[in-house]
Formats: C-alpha cells, structure tokens, sequence
C-alpha cells in the first residue's frame, strides 16, 4: 500500500527522534528539505513522493517511514472514489466543503490516482454542491452531463488523447399507429410545438422515458393524450435525423397498436383535438402529401393494414451484459417462413 504527497506537504516530526529525522534525510533529500523549528522538526517536500508501507519490519526504509506513519505523520486526505470498468475512477460529492480545501485535496487524489495508473475521473456534483464546478473547471475539468438534481465533470489524467465516452447522443420518440376495425386511425391536433395553429391531424407522438421501453413508451403516450388503452404489436419503420434537439440526434420510432377501447378523453394540456378518422382522410391532407417522410410512413401503415408488410415484433430476452430484461425488435413473420422451408 502506498499513499502519495502532493508537492508542497509537509510532515512533522518530533525533535527528540533524531534517529528516524536522519533515516528520513536519506529518503526525501532529494525531493524536499528539512529545517528545525522551535516546535518541531519540518520536512519541506517540493515533489510529489510515494510513501511505501512495507511488508518486512527489517528494513530500514520501512522503519522510518511506519513510525512516522504511525505516530507522527500528518495524514494527506484522498477523495473517496470508487473504480469503473476503463481503468478510471468515479467521485460522488455528497457533504459540503470549502472549494479551497476542496481543490487542495483533489490535486492529491489525482496525484494518487496517476500514480496507480488511473485514466478518466468522473465527478458527480449533486445541486447543492454547484459552487465546485468553477473550481473544477480551472484545475482541467469540463462537463459530461447533467440531470436535474446533478452535473457530472470529468478529467483526463494520462498525456495520451481521452477516450472518454461523449454524452448520449441521441434522443429517442416514437409515434403510434393506432386502427379500429373500421379503417379509422387515432389522430390528435397539438396545441404547441410544430403543428400549433396549422390544423393538422397526426398519429399520437412522444418522447421515451429514460429506462423505458419503445414498446412501453408508444402505449403510455397513445394513454396521456387520448384516453385510449392499446396493445403494442410492432414497430413498423424508424428514422434517423440529426441537429433536432440542442444538436443531438434523433430515432423515432413508427409503432403500430392494437387499440383496446375506444372512447377519448384527450390532454387538453397538450391536445386540441383526438378522433378516429378515415385513414383515406388523413393521408389526403395536403400537409402529409407534400412531406416525403409522411407519405412513406402512411404507404407503410396501409400496406401493414392489408397484410402486405411485417414490421418488427418485440421479445423479451435477458443478456450476460444485464440483469435486467431487455427486448429484442425483429421480423418474427419471415424468419418462421425462412426456418420451415
């Protein structure tokens, strides 16, 4: 085990050991010097230096320094950290601290960790701790993240470029393709947002939770905006687009739906308007026709109604990566054909 000092530490020693002050001499000479004071004995080191425990109590080196260890040594603080699967370390800010001292301590924390070969430091800082971040900030540090109740900072410590992996990049929606048994499609009119005020109808929209489910996501929003409970069944096509979302990219995510009731109930937070409408009418609006990705969407969803297209159905599946269940999205129709031929 071993513990390292940053530069400009100091140790102190009785005066009455002069035995283990010259063992110590012998040690430090070349990273620090040592001065008597009326108090004591200071020990200047102007270099960062390792200080090994060592196993065997016949060493000369072990002596001096398990003495001064023991009694005598002015303990250096270290940030409690935790390992993360690359080789780097993970701080979790919790109780208040002075951004002076707290500075002081993370030099000989990151010292500590170069000295174990350590690379990335992530630091969570919780809301109410948001006075380190400029201290961090200066001593190298630059976001990663934030949430609501956190901003996570992060730090390269080898000279070799970072690996660090960038924030999520993209956000993840999905719309609903609800059908009746009379050819009806559930569509709503939004009052915000790109569709305000322009009277177009739309399959129900919306963003996906942070550990939700396409599947899951696509029901609860057909649920919040009109009342209707639904079954998912596939996902029938996706897009990427990029620079949607303060720059990030975006997958959305077209979902077809069993609908299980009928009546609506719409958000009239977010909602206009819900119906069922003749999907012959929906498509023919002029605002779906002039859009590429629109009418394609629409050719999909009529072809899928015949029973001309698969989309993707959804099984729950378990991995050695997660404990947790996860689902896999694929073409259940054509692979059963494909293994029985």
């Amino acid at each position: 085990m071993f513990r390292l000092l940053p530069a400009r530490s100091f140790i102190f020693l009785r005066p009455g050991n002069p035995h283990y002050i010259a063992k110590s001499w012998h040690l430090i000479s070349s990273r620090g010097t040592i001065t008597r004071e009326a108090t004591g004995v200071r020990i200047k080191v102007t270099a960062p230096y390792t200080i090994w425990n060592m196993a065997s109590p016949t060493s000369s080196m072990s002596k001096a320094i398990q003495v001064a260890a023991g009694d005598e040594l002015q303990q250096v603080k270290l940030l409690t950290s935790t390992n993360d699967k690359y080789g780097g370390v993970i701080v979790e800010m919790e109780e208040p601290i002075d951004p002076t001292t707290f500075i002081s301590i993370l030099r000989a924390s990151i010292s500590h960790w170069k000295q174990l070969g350590k690379k990335g430091v992530w630091i969570k800082l919780p809301i109410h701790l948001v006075n380190l971040a400029e201290p961090l900030v200066k001593e190298g540090f630059w976001y990663h993240h934030a949430e609501p109740k956190y901003l996570m900072l992060v730090y390269w410590i080898p000279e070799s470029a970072n690996t660090i992996p960038a924030n999520a990049t993209h956000r993840v929606g999905v719309g609903a393709f609800v059908m009746n048994g009379k050819q009806e499609v559930l569509v709503v009119q939004e009052k915000s947002g790109l569709f305000q005020g322009t009277g177009v109808w739309k399959f129900p929209t919306g963003v996906v939770d942070q550990g939700e489910d396409i599947c899951e996501a696509a029901v609860r929003e057909v649920k919040e905006e009109t009342g209707v409970d639904s079954e998912f069944l596939e996902v029938l096509a996706f897009r990427q687009s990029h620079k949607s979302f303060f720059d990030k990219s975006d997958l959305f995510f077209v979902c077809m739906l069993r609908p299980l009731s009928f009546d609506i109930q719409i958000q009239d937070v977010e909602l206009e308007a819900a119906q069922w409408m003749p999907f012959e009418e929906y498509a023919a609006q002029p605002f779906v026709q002039k859009h590429q990705l629109l009418k394609h969407i629409n050719d999909i969803c009529w072809e899928k109604f015949n029973g001309q297209y698969s989309g993707f159905n959804h099984m729950p599946v378990s991995s050695n990566f997660s404990d947790k269940q996860s689902y896999l999205y694929f073409n259940s129709g054509d692979l059963k054909r494909h293994s029985s031929s």
